[in-house]
């Protein structure tokens, strides 16, 4: 390995920083460090990270920005979706690795790098994520997984860079944290079993704000484009926004429990105040625009998406199947979402469009009807039920 170049998927975090050390100390090899930003990193933490990679040893470190270009081919469909693994996880970290490794190794293959390594653990979902991708775009590169091959705690990891001389946070290091655009991960002690939750200083957004505050979104085809009256070119720019006005509330958090790639279960934590206020927001402005059976079928179509997605199968050409029917049922989802924040929790108030299907001029539910008869209804019932009376008169011994 003496002297070769090896592509390091870099986050500035525990388990990526012994990466460095280990695979330029101890395997003797050029290391390339890549972080790729899927809205998680401000300005100025991408220099402080890029001044660490470079203390800590990298030949070069590269920054690629992908936000805009995650958004557009991963999180509008999860808004389209309202997709929420086991009705709880707005899938933040597992969307975001698809469109990270998918970066890493087309940099690879510019640097002609002989190897591409990243720093996952032998027990979560994110190994195969990068490991599918990586071989589907670099087959030519061999993958090296310092963490999961040498099966290292995170204390092992801190007691090895404390012996190579690294000062670094190792107490805020007891903490994985994974931040991006859609949702924040808090992983630690806590998380490791099945009771327990985490401390309210784990989590990387603290509460300050305590009175209630109204809000309001505007969706044009199923995308966020306005809060609370300020217009967004892109979409993710509004995503960002909510995320500072509704975080400081402390909503969004919660654990979610789920089968990973690998068969066994796994907690994770998490902060995610704008994805889930979105994809609520979304979903009831659906209720209102979308046909019965258009939100059925949208659904069933979600539900598999998301759970492939959650298993690193993007790549898959049934996807794109699924995105073109996600998106064709978004015509009519435009109007506004009424909501208030409180601390911890959000409620939905009600929402305007002018293609709410919940219109007066047809009737109010439970109360009048505008648009048929008492007769009408009596011949439709009676012919909706026909078979069912059929059935119980033919089988009535049964």
């Amino acid at each position: 390995m003496e002297n070769k170049k090896v592509v390091l998927a870099y986050s500035g975090g525990l388990d990526t920083s012994f990466c460095v050390k280990y695979l330029k100390e101890d395997k003797g090899l050029e290391v390339h460090s890549v972080l790729v930003n899927t809205g998680g990193f401000s300005h100025e933490e991408l220099i402080g990270v890029e001044k660490r990679a470079y203390e800590l040893g990298v030949t070069s470190h590269t920054t690629i920005e992908e936000t805009a270009n995650y958004y557009n081919s991963v999180v509008k469909y999860l808004i389209f979706g309202n997709i929420l693994k086991n009705s709880t996880y707005p899938l933040s970290v597992s969307a975001e690795r698809v469109s990270q490794a998918m970066a890493i190794a087309k940099h690879a293959k510019t640097l002609d790098a002989d190897y591409i390594a990243h720093g996952s653990t032998g027990a979560g979902n994110d190994q195969v994520r990068f490991d599918m991708i990586f071989q589907a775009f670099l087959p030519e590169a061999e993958i090296i997984t310092p963490i999961r091959d040498m099966k290292l705690s995170r204390e092992a990891e801190i007691d090895y860079l404390k012996a190579k001389g690294v000062n670094m946070d190792f107490e805020k290091a007891t903490y994985s944290i994974n931040k991006g655009l859609w949702g924040t991960s808090v992983g630690g002690k806590e998380t490791l079993n099945s009771n327990g939750y985490l401390p309210e200083d784990a989590f990387p957004t603290q509460l300050t704000k305590s009175e209630a505050e109204e809000l309001e979104l505007t969706f044009e085809k199923g995308e966020l484009k306005c809060v609370n009256g300020q217009q967004f070119e892109a979409s993710y720019e509004a995503i960002q926004y909510l995320e500072t006005l509704a975080g400081p509330f402390g909503i969004g958090r919660d654990i979610h429990v789920g089968d990973t790639i690998i068969g066994i279960k796994g907690r994770v934590g998490f902060e995610a105040a704008a994805a889930m206020m979105t994809i609520k927001a979304h979903q009831a402005l659906e209720k209102h625009v979308l046909t019965k059976w258009q939100i059925y079928w949208k659904d069933q179509i979600a539900a598999f998406y998301g759970n492939w997605l959650h298993e690193g199968q993007f790549m898959d050409p049934v996807m794109r199947d699924m995105e073109v029917m996600m998106k064709s049922t978004q015509q009519c989802v435009s109007g506004k979402v009424f909501i208030t924040l409180f601390p911890y929790r959000f409620q939905v108030n009600g929402i305007e469009s002018a293609y709410d299907l919940m219109s007066a001029k047809f009737g109010h539910y439970g109360e009048m009807n505008n648009a048929w008869t008492g007769d009408d209804v009596k011949g439709f019932a009676k012919i909706f039920g026909n078979q069912n009376a059929i059935y119980h008169q033919v089988n009535s011994e049964l």
